[in-house]
């Protein structure tokens, strides 16, 4: 196979470059006004580009987010899977590590993760939310099976609705921390989940 042109590689990181600066604008306006109130228009503006940018990179609004979903989905799975990778002495250390490795990640991208929360469940996008549950979801439920199988948890736990269930906890603390508490430090936030995850999923 032969090798792109300098030219080439410039052109695609170009267009790799306007399209994350569209993610972004696209993240904060849905995240301020919803999807449907947010046009074309305000992305374009919002991201410093001409209105036909957005159509030359998504061809529609609709596809747009669904390329925001599917990269910010791609993020998050890899930073948990990172954490997961970490030197941790047990499975609920590696769960410990995942909450933790999570809320950075919002704290980070605060806009995608009330995008993720207010918009992605409806029924449009429920190939986003397969991805979610095959590519971030699973790394929790892979976590807490590990957990069950070194009897850190009960026999018979349902690894699979824990696993929704820890994602949406600390999907939502980390909005609200940074809508209402941004001082509090990520790490106060994550020792108190770990002590409340702890105590309900011990055997």
């Amino acid at each position: 196979m032969s090798r792109p042109a300098d030219g080439q590689k410039e052109q695609g990181g170009r267009r790799a470059e306007t399209r994350l600066r569209l993610y972004r604008a696209a993240a904060d306006l849905i995240a301020e006004q919803g999807f449907a109130a947010t046009t074309v228009d305000a992305i374009a503006e919002r991201a410093g580009v001409a209105k036909g940018t957005v159509f030359y990179n998504f061809g529609s609004k609709e596809a747009l987010f669904a390329g925001l979903l599917d990269h910010g989905i791609e993020r998050l799975a890899d930073a948990l899977a990172e954490a997961a990778r970490g030197p941790a002495a047990s499975p609920v250390a590696v769960l410990d590590a995942l909450m933790l490795a999570q809320l950075r990640f919002f704290d980070e991208y605060g806009p995608f993760a009330r995008v993720l929360l207010a918009e992605m469940w409806r029924a449009a996008w429920q190939d986003a939310v397969l991805r979610l549950r095959t590519s971030v979801l699973a790394v929790y439920e892979r976590v807490l099976a590990d957990a069950v199988e070194a009897g850190e948890l009960r026999p018979g736990f349902d690894t699979g609705t824990a696993a929704t269930a820890v994602f949406g906890m600390v999907l939502t603390v980390a909005i609200e921390r940074r809508a209402l508490r941004p001082g509090q430090p990520v790490e106060d936030v994550h020792a108190t989940l770990a002590e409340l995850v702890h105590r309900r999923i011990s055997p």
